[in-house]
């Protein structure tokens, strides 16, 4: 299904509220605009399986643009807004998007990226005026009347985080569909495992760049439900929303959650949030604390997933399930996992090691680069894929994360994986936000740092330090626990809440090459 189907019998009901602004587009007006936005693509020589890459902020734009792309065999490239000009420009480049659609709210980003991508053929701005593109408003206007003969379905081609590198893009076959045909797998989870409908009013407090935010609104769209849009995310906010449009499901990212416990009790409880039955995560491991936290407050209603931009394989634990695989990300909902080693030998259950994902086929490839869609397959198992995440599976068949494979520690030649450290730091009362990180170390090799931003109320200085030291010690081994902390104003996250750790073992390597 997809927006027009429900705009033959639900009309006037809204698929998009913008939560800041109140904004509304019902399924008639989705239907309809993206139905010109098609058509106005396909008379500018767009054909199935070419590219509309879109930068914009959290706009109700972005879901016409999204469903043009998935009625007319295209692929859809959304672009981090919060990227430097050159580093926007790069995607809008490597995509091969021949169309550019833009916000006028991002001024000059905009216009720097136009102007360092001339061989993008047609650029339309929305929402304001930008220098080197034209009107969005004309390009729909010039489609009229007309519908496309055909509506195969399209796809998105998004770019990884680029957390641990540089982005690639992650592309998917299409499916031998039509639009309004049933077989999308995402689609089909959402309605049978968590069972989503058309009475359900999902907020999404992401930015619809990334995947999750722009995959699950169009699951929701093509079930005919209502997608609540925080133009950006506030903990506060997120409560009032969730109370004032009567908010069934959210999907959110452990930082968020976090930022919610953060609230004092008072501010916390202020909104009611029991119109929630569903609350899902993913994204990123959920410190145990954190995650019984939200169920004591919300109740058993959270439900987690795993999976990535790659859509290698997808994981799902349930609440009831969880309390009693405490830790655990669930169990594969798309095909069998396995645990191998740097060689490619299978584990036994309990062994840690990367996670590959059996699929009946290959479900992606890196654009234009054959080397890193090779290195994510299994040596002996080419449908078997990865994305670099360490972890093991135990004997009921429930997947426990440790951390990336990029992020493990070794010191004293002892691997140490730095997300249990961060999970024992993460609701200690002075803690913003933290890091854990392998900083170099002359006889250990590495050594455990912690890097943290302290709440409002605190000062930095050794005590502190050493209370901190001593918490993380109470919670895992020594071995395990950070050895020194550095406080810090900010640490880089992306607005997902996806720590850029990268970034911050760069800074201190190359610290530790200036000392040296």
């Amino acid at each position: 299904m997809y927006p027009g189907t429900h705009a033959a019998t639900t009309p006037d009901k809204p698929a998009v509220i913008m939560a800041g602004s109140s904004e509304v587009v019902t399924y008639a007006e989705l239907d309809d605009e993206s139905r010109r936005l098609a058509v106005a693509l396909h008379d500018l020589g767009l054909r199935k399986g070419d590219v509309v890459a879109m930068l914009s902020d959290n706009a109700a734009e972005c879901f016409t643009i999204y469903w043009a792309a998935l009625r007319s065999g295209l692929y859809l490239t959304a672009i981090n807004s919060h990227l430097t000009p050159a580093e926007a420009a790069y995607i809008a480049e490597d995509c091969d998007a021949k169309v550019l659609i833009s916000s006028g709210r991002l001024g000059d980003l905009a216009e720097r990226v136009r102007e360092l991508v001339p061989q993008i053929a047609h650029a339309y701005s929305f929402g304001g005026d930008l220098e080197g593109h034209s009107a969005y408003a004309d390009l729909l206007a010039s489609a009229g009347d007309r519908e496309l003969e055909e509506q195969p379905r399209g796809s998105d081609m998004l770019y990884s985080s680029g957390t641990t590198g540089r982005p690639k893009g992650v592309k998917p076959p299409l499916l031998p569909l039509t639009v309004d045909q049933p077989g999308d797998p995402l689609t089909g989870l959402a309605a049978q495992a968590f069972g989503f409908g058309d009475t359900d009013v999902y907020l999404s407090p992401a930015p619809i760049y990334h995947a999750a935010p722009l995959r699950w609104s169009g699951v929701v769209h093509a079930l005919g439900g209502t997608v609540v849009v925080m133009e950006k995310f506030s903990a506060l906010e997120a409560l009032a929303a969730v109370e004032k449009y009567q908010v069934t499901i959210t999907q959110m990212v452990p930082t968020m959650f976090v930022r919610l416990l953060q609230l004092d009790d008072i501010e916390r409880l202020a909104c009611d949030t029991s119109s929630l039955r569903l609350a899902i995560h993913a994204a990123a491991p959920c410190p145990q604390e954190v995650k019984q936290a939200m169920i004591d407050w919300w109740g058993p209603i959270l439900l987690e997933y795993y999976s990535s931009t790659e859509s290698s394989g997808l994981t799902l634990i349930t609440s009831q399930e969880w309390v009693t695989k405490r830790g655990s990300v669930g169990r594969s909902m798309f095909g069998p996992v396995h645990v191998c080693d740097e060689d490619g030998r299978e584990l036994s259950a309990g062994e840690i090691g990367l996670l590959y994902f059996e699929r009946d086929v290959r479900p992606f490839e890196y654009h234009k680069d054959p080397e890193k869609t090779a290195k994510a397959e299994h040596p002996d198992h080419p449908n078997w894929t990865t994305v670099g995440d360490v972890g093991y599976v135990d004997d009921d068949g429930y997947v426990y994360l440790t951390d990336r494979k990029s992020f493990m520690i070794i010191s004293g030649g002892v691997n140490i994986y730095p997300q249990e450290a961060e999970n024992a730091l993460t609701l200690h009362p002075a803690v913003f936000d933290v890091a854990v990180i392998g900083v170099p170390d002359p006889v250990m090799g590495q050594q455990v740092k912690a890097v943290v931003q302290l709440r409002k109320g605190f000062t930095p200085g050794p005590e502190l330090a050493e209370e901190l030291l001593d918490h993380a010690r109470s919670k895992v081994a020594a071995f395990k626990a950070p050895r020194t902390i550095d406080f810090v104003e900010t640490l880089p996250r992306t607005e997902t809440g996806k720590l850029v750790k990268g970034r911050l073992v760069e800074q201190y390597a190359a610290a530790s090459e200036v000392s040296a």
